[in-house]
């Protein structure tokens, strides 16, 4: 199913930018620190289990963008970012995680996924001397997963849905080969919210290569009578941009 959605998203991409203008990549690595991962399954009536207390990480993690300008003011984004988290912990109390009850006192395993796939439109305003913005609409799909492994044997709370998000994006050019730079996806409601934020330093080294150096958070969660989870990353990145 995932790879079904991502040949959609990148079909639909090339679709409609046959034509465009200028092609840009970009690829991001880094390590992801957790400072909360809280999840209850279900969520009415499993039992909370905070995994962030057990291992805070870091993790590696990546991401990749492409990015096809339309015309001289609109864009679209193709995004696919990652996210994988196992460990090992051992509980002071049983653990009801859907249908099995995970003893206390006896090693389980966790497994944390939540892997974004997302479609971004947005419109490039005029730039002035030192700032330049963007604003539009993402469509995100996660992949998502949690799972339990131990003496009852295993099991998996899995997720694939699609959710709208808020683009928008500030760089200010502080010479003419640096630059800080907002970007962000995010959108609250009822049924939860998402935020990926990041702020980063973008070294030009030539009018096609640049490389940024930053910091990302990821936060978000859902609640709701199947599933209870809000987790918090925090991420020292890295990345280089290619234009074509």
């Amino acid at each position: 199913m995932k790879n079904s959605w991502t040949s959609l998203a990148v079909g639909c991409l090339l679709a409609t930018t046959a034509g465009a203008g200028e092609i840009r990549a970009s690829l991001e690595g880094g390590a992801a620190w957790q400072t909360r991962n809280d999840f209850r399954i279900p969520g009415d009536g499993g039992t909370l289990v905070e995994l962030a207390e057990f291992d805070s990480g870091p993790v590696a993690s990546w991401r990749a963008t492409l990015t096809w300008d339309l015309s001289s003011r609109q864009s679209l984004r193709l995004l696919a970012a990652p996210l994988r988290l196992e460990t090992s912990f051992t509980p002071d109390t049983s653990i009801v995680f859907q249908d099995l009850v995970f003893p206390a006192g006896s090693s389980t395993d966790a497994t944390y996924v939540f892997n974004s796939y997302r479609l971004t439109w947005y419109w490039r305003f005029p730039p002035g001397e030192k700032w330049s913005f963007r604003l539009g609409a993402t469509l995100k799909v996660r992949d998502a997963e949690i799972g339990l492994a131990g003496a009852p044997g295993r099991s998996v709370k899995d997720d694939l849905g699609a959710v709208p998000l808020l683009y928008a994006y500030a760089r200010y050019r502080v010479t003419e080969r640096f630059a800080l730079e907002l970007e962000a996806d995010a959108l609250a409601a009822p049924q939860g919210r998402a935020e990926d934020v990041s702020f980063k330093g973008v070294f030009r080294l030539s009018d096609r290569v640049e490389v940024d150096l930053g910091y990302r958070l990821l936060e978000g969660g859902a609640d709701n009578d199947e599933v209870y989870t809000f987790a918090f990353f925090h991420y020292a990145v890295a990345g280089v941009r290619v234009r074509f």
